[in-house]
């Protein structure tokens, strides 16, 4: 069956931007595989967002296979005319050590060990910069969004699928922390309050918060941060729940919502391909 790629937002168009500011953004996500073009200048989206089921089972070549046809369709416009093709970020739910992705938690155990940025670069020809989702969506509002300039420990979390976390100490990333996966009543924690686990056993947005503040109270005792911020889909439905939640460390929602994965990632291809820092925003996200 033909993969079917829907366009799900619209952004910037092409004529607004300079193009040596552009990389392409690809979250891989449980249910859905996102991407888009992105102004790494402002972490603004370029041209249309466009989302592909995840094949099932998400065995790692038919899901780069995918991802290339998302990459051809978004770089379309631009590639005859530019001459350079735009590097590619691919935000990834597992543990990544040197290209290769190493943990498999919400994705096909087949992901363990799979060399997937050396993978996708052969299959898209183009430069290619993998990363765990969470980092890269942390890294976007770090830089770009909700947490920019914000001094001591931030962490951000991406709840959806699974529970992603990014932990970073004035601004540098302390990579590969999977958060969600530390133990709450003998489980891991994402399975009591991950979206997906919401649904699964039909709580409330008060029964399933109350969870989430527990988990929330322990990152507090561990860690004790200036900042949370929260991403992924739950982000999109925070005034359900932020008023159930007692911890003392500000919240703050990601800047760039459920699109924090797609920038962030396009910041960490246009870094690879640049080999210079990624710019910082001409002006704050908003």
């Amino acid at each position: 069956m033909a993969t079917e790629y829907k366009s799900t937002a619209s952004g910037t168009t092409p004529e607004e931007v300079d193009p040596g500011d552009l990389a392409i953004g690809l979250d891989f996500g449980g249910s859905g595989i996102k991407g888009a073009v992105v102004d790494v200048a402002n972490g603004r989206l370029v041209g249309d967002r466009l989302r592909a089921p995840t094949p099932q089972p998400s065995l790692p070549r038919e899901v780069v296979a995918v991802m290339d046809g998302l990459v051809r369709r978004l770089a379309s416009p631009w590639d005859a005319r530019e001459g350079d093709a735009f590097p590619v970020g691919v935000g990834i739910p597992t543990a990544i050590r040197h290209g290769a992705t190493v943990t498999a938690a919400n994705i096909d155990p087949s992901w363990i060990g799979f060399p997937a940025e050396q993978e996708m670069s052969l299959a898209m020809r183009r430069v290619v910069a993998i990363g765990n989702d969470a980092d890269v969506a942390g890294l976007a509002e770090v830089r770009l969004g909700a947490g920019r300039d914000k001094p001591g420990t931030v962490i951000m979390l991406t709840i959806g699928t699974g529970v992603g976390s990014a932990l970073f100490v004035d601004g540098k990333l302390f990579p590969n922390t999977e958060l969600g996966h530390l133990e709450m009543r003998g489980r891991d924690a994402e399975e009591r309050i991950s979206e997906a686990a919401r649904d699964r056993l039909g709580l409330s947005w008060k029964d399933w918060a109350v969870g989430l503040d527990d988990y929330l109270h322990m990152l507090e005792r561990l860690f004790w941060p200036e900042l949370f911020i929260f991403g992924g889909g739950a982000s999109k439905r925070a005034d359900n729940y932020l008023s159930y939640l007692t911890i003392k460390t500000p919240i703050a929602l990601a800047s760039f919502r459920n699109n924090a994965g797609i920038v962030g990632a396009a910041l960490i291809a246009y870094e690879r391909r640049s080999r210079t820092p990624i710019p910082m925003a001409r002006q704050p996200f908003s």
